[in-house]
């Protein structure tokens, strides 16, 4: 398996959502959101499992593939 990328995001607002789970869909490859020690793993494509996260939390997000327009989201959510 190839390396597996990890950032952390936060998102709060629907809109954040939705243009995040649009640009995890235009991607070829598998990414997982999670936070709470990765007990709840979700899959970035779904809106309503992204929906169901608690959204007041810093995201951790694990993939394996690249896509500059995914980045590009990525980078605009990062935490610190």
């Amino acid at each position: 398996m190839s390396e597996r990328t990890e950032k952390k995001i936060k998102l709060t607002e629907l809109e954040e959502v939705k243009e995040f789970v649009n640009a995890a869909g235009n991607c070829d490859f598998d990414i997982d959101v999670s936070y709470n020690s990765n007990r709840i793993i979700i899959d970035a494509k779904s809106m309503l499992g992204v929906l169901s996260l608690d959204l007041t939390r810093a995201l951790t997000v694990k993939y394996g593939g690249e896509n500059m327009q995914f980045e590009n989201v990525l980078s605009k959510y990062a935490t610190a």
